[in-house]
């Protein structure tokens, strides 16, 4: 839900408050190379996000699943679209855009909604989704992609993967991976996001070159020395990664 949390007056939430390193958005990755630009997601902190890098306008969206913290942007994309006089690009797979379509039935009127169900090429990336269990919230999707040798994947929203659908998080340079709590207390049955102590265990399986755990809550303090391994860190707002 971003941090931090307007109910909430912990150590995070207000270092957060002054701006600190602990401020963080709903998760969004933006894509720049020489062959395209493109975001996967799109929150309901885009406009922040895109005013912060100083963009004014981004035509390509892939979308991982239709929940607000991951959709919540759309309709200010669309009016950015409607007042540059030019159309968005949306891609998803067919039943997250029919749910994006119950939600914001108007965007058709300024973005073109693209299914990728059976993978797709943008700005020089081959993509390939597939379905990842979501716990209490049912399901999300994740991503893989590769250029040139290189692959990574984008798992912003996943908790007890099945070993099918931890199959495409093997032989990755790098893996994006939300984490919501360090530990989490609360009963699986509520749960939705791996913790940071599970995660680590599902990296010691998979083995990826190179993690950043993002999706983070204020239960995360950046300020902390968490004492991850060697290629783990945690992601925080406006961090850059070199992909290649």
């Amino acid at each position: 839900m971003g941090v931090p949390r307007v109910y909430c007056d912990c150590e995070t939430c207000d270092e957060a408050r002054q701006q600190g390193i602990n401020r963080r958005y709903r998760s969004s990755v933006l894509l720049e190379g020489r062959e395209g630009t493109f975001l996967i997601d799109c929150g309901p902190d885009w406009r922040k996000a895109m005013e912060r890098k100083g963009l004014r306008f981004v035509e390509h969206i892939v979308v991982t699943h239709a929940h607000f913290d991951h959709i919540g942007g759309l309709p200010e994309w669309a009016d950015s679209c409607r007042w540059l006089n030019r159309r968005g690009q949306l891609y998803a797979p067919q039943e997250v855009i029919d749910m994006i379509m119950r939600q914001y039935p108007w965007l058709p009127a300024q973005l073109d909604m693209h299914a990728v169900d059976q993978g797709f090429d943008l700005a020089g990336w081959h993509i390939e989704g597939w379905k990842v269990f979501h716990g209490k919230n049912g399901y999300s999707y994740a991503y893989r992609l590769s250029k040139r040798g290189y692959i990574w994947v984008y798992c912003s929203d996943a908790i007890a993967l099945s070993v099918e659908q931890k199959e495409p998080l093997r032989g990755l340079d790098l893996l994006i991976l939300g984490t919501s709590f360090y530990e989490e207390k609360a009963e699986f049955s509520t749960r939705s996001v791996y913790d940071i102590k599970e995660a680590l265990v599902l990296l010691q399986e998979v083995q990826p070159k190179r993690a950043i755990f993002t999706h983070m809550s204020h239960d995360i303090d950046l300020r902390r020395d968490y004492a991850l391994p060697e290629g783990v860190e945690l992601a925080y707002v406006g961090q850059t990664v070199e992909l290649g």
